[in-house]
């Protein structure tokens, strides 16, 4: 690395483990667990997921992989590591992208990693005990709109997150994702284990596995290439950071792909953890974003030791989300540390008021009568469609266009190389950036949109 772009002595990762841990935690996350699933149902199945698979290869693996190389060559934060990789050009602006969507992402995201804190009592006190499904929907219905419940529980998701962030990378995040991902696999593989061995499951377990391309839409391949972005956390600055703590030694190339199918076989197990029991009760796979708070304590409800694996459930999707938050978090605090000079203390203390301030905003505006509503959409829907289908798709394509067009050829080089000489293997990625990943970003840009309806 040129004198320009060296720095003072940062934190970071110790080892592959700690970088694959932290990364793959903060791709695994509520959109693998909660989000990935419903929209299975509703397009199809797996010839949904066929899709999806190509889709995190040709754009999720390409726009990671970009933000890993540019973080380790910047050595810096968001911002600063495009002002040190092209000082006195405007592409600093990708940086603060990915702060202000990191800000409004935490805004709504925490609110719904507070409902699984909720969830979690409400199960292992067998609070679902004796409801039908309409009870299960009221309960729902009347906690997200609760105007004081939703906040408290999104203060003490903030405060849980805060705490790991307090040891810094590699006593905070790398030590704590070490621990909490295995622990999230072991609980999904015991879900796996009880949902495929229910009677009537091997109908859910077809519906994964079996492809139907008749149910295929292209509106559902869009929907596909959009998932594939937004599941492996890209475009918000996240593993652009994670990147500027990734060190030399380590090959970017592999540690993108450990990523990537770690993050794409938990989606699939949370697919045959869910689908299998669903069919086992006769529930319609295509309930939509209800499927996790709605339908399924009605499936555990009545399923032999549904309050175990009940709680289990919950318990991890609040693991997901923790690991997903504390990225993100980690992108605004390693700003304000190295920008404004403030110590990590104060940092974490003056973004968690912002986030909680914002947060709470979310939460009211999904109380009845809320003022916070707004061309029909609440703050917190707002929040919610405006990072998914503008800010990174945006940050994305702008990523993958400057590593394609405006990141030196040498440097890129020097960065794919470490602890690989493949030629072949730089030349596929810079086919793919210039030409590959920015056109399908562009098209899901545009269709997120509604600019483009197929």
């Amino acid at each position: 690395m040129s004198q320009e772009l060296s720095s003072t002595k940062r934190d970071g990762f110790s080892s592959r483990f700690g970088i694959i841990a932290a990364a793959a935690g903060s791709a695994v996350g509520l959109g693998n667990i909660w989000k990935f699933p419903y929209i299975v149902g509703e397009n199809g199945g797996s010839a949904f997921i066929l899709v999806y698979l190509i889709a995190i290869l040709l754009v999720g693996m390409p726009v990671l992989l970009a933000e890993f190389i540019i973080g380790r060559r910047g050595q810096s934060n968001a911002v600063r590591s495009f002002k040190k990789i092209a000082p006195k050009t405007p592409w600093f602006g990708i940086g603060w992208m990915g702060i202000v969507a990191a800000f409004m992402i935490l805004g709504f995201y925490t609110v719904i990693a507070g409902y699984t804190i909720h969830y979690f009592i409400l199960t292992v006190t067998n609070g679902f005990a004796g409801m039908t499904s309409d009870q299960i929907a009221n309960t729902y219905q009347a906690f997200s709109t609760s105007s004081v419940a939703p906040i408290v529980y999104t203060i003490i998701f903030i405060l849980l997150s805060l705490a790991i962030l307090f040891g810094g990378v590699k006593e905070g995040i790398e030590k704590y994702s070490k621990i909490l991902m295995p622990g999230l696999v072991g609980i999904i593989i015991l879900l796996v284990i009880r949902a495929v061995t229910l009677p009537g499951a091997s109908e859910g377990i077809e519906f994964l596995l079996k492809p139907n391309f008749s149910e295929l839409s292209m509106s559902a391949v869009l929907d596909a290439l959009g998932h594939s972005f937004f599941s492996l956390s890209v475009g918000m600055g996240t593993m652009l950071t994670y990147g500027s703590y990734i060190n030399k030694k380590e090959n970017l190339a592999v540690t993108t792909a450990s990523i990537a199918v770690a993050d794409t076989v938990i989606a699939l197990l949370a697919g045959l953890a869910i689908f299998p029991a669903v069919f086992a009760f006769g529930i319609d796979p295509t309930a939509g974003p209800g499927l996790v708070f709605i339908t399924l304590p009605n499936v555990f409800l009545q399923m032999p030791g549904g309050t175990i694996f009940g709680a289990l459930f919950f318990f991890l999707l609040f693991i997901a989300a923790l690991t997903s938050v504390v990225s993100i978090f980690e992108v605004i605090i390693a700003y304000v540390t190295e920008e404004l000079k403030f110590s990590r203390r104060k940092a974490m203390g003056l973004t968690a008021i912002t986030v909680v301030f914002i947060s709470s905003l979310c939460a009211l505006s999904n109380t009845p009568d809320s003022s916070l509503i707004f061309a029909g959409k609440s703050l917190f829907d707002w929040m919610d469609v405006l990072t998914a289908n503008v800010l990174l798709p945006i940050g994305g394509l702008l990523i993958i266009i400057f590593l394609g067009f405006i990141f030196k050829r040498d440097q890129l080089e020097d960065e794919l190389k470490q602890g690989s000489k493949s030629i072949k293997t730089t030349m596929a990625y810079i086919t793919i950036t210039k030409y590959i990943a920015p056109v399908a970003i562009a098209i899901v840009f545009l269709y997120g949109l509604g600019i483009i309806n197929f």
